[in-house]
């Protein structure tokens, strides 16, 4: 069971998943250890709440297919094991990044007190550079 949040939980049989080869460099194994992790999630038949559905399936994300389901390939460890929780956590950080609602940033004006400080040190900046001009002996 993956839990996504203190209500929200994913059940085991929801979840596909697959031990395929590795890819890349792994010497006498490559060929004979199915170490990597194929991870398939069906948004759509799934217990997630529909919130969760709605922005999975609205986000502009690769490992979503276009029938609504997250593929994940892990392969980055050695051992089947550590690649089945990589990508378990992979999911649950997918679903949780959705999950999260973000504070609407409401627009603000400078105030005097800032605005005054900005000028002022402008004034300053521009009498600096004045100083470094030539000087008339006349």
């Amino acid at each position: 069971m993956l839990q996504i949040s203190s209500q929200v939980f994913i059940p085991d049989g929801e979840i596909e998943i697959y031990a395929i080869r590795a890819q890349g460099a792994g010497g006498q194994n490559v060929n004979k250890v199915s170490s990597a992790i194929h991870l398939r999630f069906d948004i759509h038949a799934s217990s997630l709440p529909e919130f969760y559905k709605e922005k999975l399936l609205a986000l502009n994300d690769q490992r979503i297919s276009k029938e609504g389901v997250i593929v994940i390939k892990a392969q980055q460890y050695r051992t089947q094991e550590k690649n089945k929780e990589d990508a378990c956590s992979r999911l649950q950080d997918l679903i949780k990044s959705v999950g999260l609602v973000h504070k609407k940033r409401k627009a603000t004006k400078p105030t005097k007190g800032s605005k005054l400080k900005r000028l002022d040190g402008k004034s300053r900046q521009g009498q600096l550079k004045a100083l470094r001009g030539k000087i008339n002996f006349q």
